[in-house]
């Protein structure tokens, strides 16, 4: 295990020794870590994997071996642990000690089962959700497990629809919302999409398991597959989807509101062919009234106005995807290597790293 920065200071070293000595053992924070802002995976240049600890300003404060290509992770909302997840369709998900780099858990899917790259912890920190795919009876369910006794899992429910990727909770609550994607996969077939023509996705709100609230697309945008979200501080929830059917996507970016329809992004034909009918991320700025989302095959950032959902501004970066709220507007990595910021249309970026980033940006 490599960590390249040493991330306890020497005062801090002193001051735990004389808590040991007195026979006190603190609980570890994030400080412990250095404080990291994101955490994306990555894979380097020899071909191992690794998950990243990122400070404001995207200086690496820790990178950690992962024993495959990572996705997303989930960073608990207190203490310096995080959880990274396979690649779809994995069946692996391993959960790491930030301040020592050691594998605390590694979370196996049951049978029948595999994630979908995503998940969320509670407020609390105590349990652990998780998107999966049900294979054989092409359904989505959301696994539950219990933080305190190892990552044990103790429960699971129904995601509200098929393939649920994304999940996110909502802000001052245990309520998730989660992108059902509307794709049945299974892993026979690879990658493979078995019911394009038949799918529907869709945006479900789910509290203490049970499914209260949906939101489905109209029959124009039946072929958009919604999969990763963003959650601002009133609740509302921007979506990036991924269009599979034929021709020029209708839309790829929409925001929703509990109660009322999505709303989705008006683009021109051309500036929506640009995006090729893909969106990678998706973030909201920190006063919420932006959004934030990266096309990695179009090469493009927008950033649109999220009380109308018009576009503000439009840049190319290469292989641009993971994005995250930052002070600066939206911190950005690339699958080239590079990082950097953007909050008005003129992106900065920094020379690139020996590794090429992965898909997203999590905000610690």
């Amino acid at each position: 295990m490599v960590i390249d920065v040493k991330i306890l200071k020497p005062h801090r070293r002193g001051f735990l020794t004389g808590l040991l000595a007195m026979g006190v053992v603190p609980a570890s924070t994030w400080a412990d870590a250095g404080l990291p802002s994101y955490l994306s995976a990555a894979a380097t240049t020899d071909g191992t994997y690794v998950l990243c600890g990122l400070n404001k300003a995207l200086d690496i404060l820790f990178r950690i071996p992962l024993p495959a290509r990572g996705h997303a992770a989930a960073a608990h909302p207190t203490r310096p642990e995080a959880v990274a997840f396979a690649r779809r369709p994995g069946t692996f998900a391993v959960v790491i000690d930030c301040v020592s780099g050691i594998e605390k858990a590694r979370l196996t899917a049951p049978k029948g089962r595999h994630f979908y790259g995503h998940g969320a912890f509670s407020e609390s920190g105590n349990w652990l959700f998780t998107t999966e795919n049900d294979f054989e009876r092409g359904r989505g369910r959301v696994g539950v497990w219990d933080v305190a006794t190892g990552y044990k899992r103790v429960a699971e429910f129904d995601s509200g629809g098929i393939g649920p990727h994304d999940i996110k909770r909502m802000p001052n609550s245990d309520m998730l919302v989660i992108a059902n994607g509307g794709i049945d996969t299974h892993p026979d077939t690879g990658r493979t999409k078995l019911n394009i023509a038949t799918m529907q996705s869709n945006l479900s709100y789910i509290q203490d398991g049970s499914v209260i609230e949906t939101a489905v697309l109209t029959a124009e945008h039946q072929k958009s597959s919604m999969r990763h979200l963003a959650v601002n501080g009133t609740g509302d929830v921007a979506i990036g989807m991924q269009w599979q059917g034929d021709g020029v996507a209708p839309a790829l970016i929409a925001r929703h509101k509990r109660g009322r329809d999505i709303i989705h992004a008006a683009l021109s034909e051309d500036m929506l062919r640009a995006l090729n009918g893909y969106i990678g991320s998706i973030a909201y700025a920190q006063d919420g009234t932006t959004i934030g989302a990266t096309s990695p095959r179009g090469n493009i950032i927008d950033i649109y106005r999220a009380d109308d959902m018009s576009l503000s501004a439009r840049s190319t970066i290469t292989d641009v995807c993971g994005i995250a709220p930052s002070a600066r507007g939206f911190a950005l990595t690339t699958g080239l290597g590079t990082r950097g910021f953007d909050g008005d249309g003129h992106p900065t970026l920094r020379k690139a790293v020996d590794q090429a980033w992965d898909n997203h940006l999590i905000v610690v």
